[in-house]
């Protein structure tokens, strides 16, 4: 039997209020926007390259925002050390290139997790929290919730115009 992705509820996004809860409203806002692009697909569309050349499939963009949850709030503003998921110093794109036997399923878990993970990691941070990524630059976790924000923002753009090539269905 073949794995189907769930059905997505996105939460409404903090509109007024302090910042960490609207920052946090808003990166929970388009992780689930994310995983709405994957409702109702099976394993063969989600690892599909559906505009060539690309390589880029909705099976990889999972994979790789696990890994940007885990290098930028678990590793880099709290401070864990950990290993990457999928990629390697050799395989530095592994996220997108090795799906072809990968199981969506599993892989979908493992963001979950992350994404739990990391929300835990920096619960207790203060947003003018200081950190260091791994090559040494200095950032605020304030910073990092912006640029996640923005991360998931173009990547859900990408996860947009795939499913359209898949099944024609568009995101709002």
């Amino acid at each position: 039997m073949t794995w189907i992705a769930p059905d997505i509820d996105r939460i409404e996004t903090a509109r007024t209020g302090p910042e960490r809860p609207m920052l946090q409203s808003w990166l929970d806002f388009h992780r689930q926007t994310l995983l709405a692009a994957y409702s109702g697909l099976g394993t063969a569309q989600l690892k599909q390259c559906a505009v060539p050349p690309s390589v880029l499939s909705l099976h990889g963009l999972v994979r790789h925002m696990s890994e940007v949850e885990r290098g930028w709030l678990r590793i880099t503003a709290a401070g864990q050390r950990l290993e990457y998921l999928y990629c390697a110093e050799t395989d530095p794109n592994g996220d997108f290139d090795n799906i072809g036997t990968a199981d969506p399923a599993a892989d979908f878990a493992v963001y979950r997790r992350e994404t739990e993970l990391a929300d835990a990691a920096v619960a207790e941070l203060p947003l003018d929290h200081r950190c260091l990524n791994p090559a040494g630059t200095e950032y605020s976790l304030r910073w990092v919730y912006l640029h996640l924000i923005e991360e998931y923002a173009r990547h859900n753009g990408h996860a947009d115009l795939l499913r359209e090539q898949i099944d024609g269905r568009t995101g709002d």
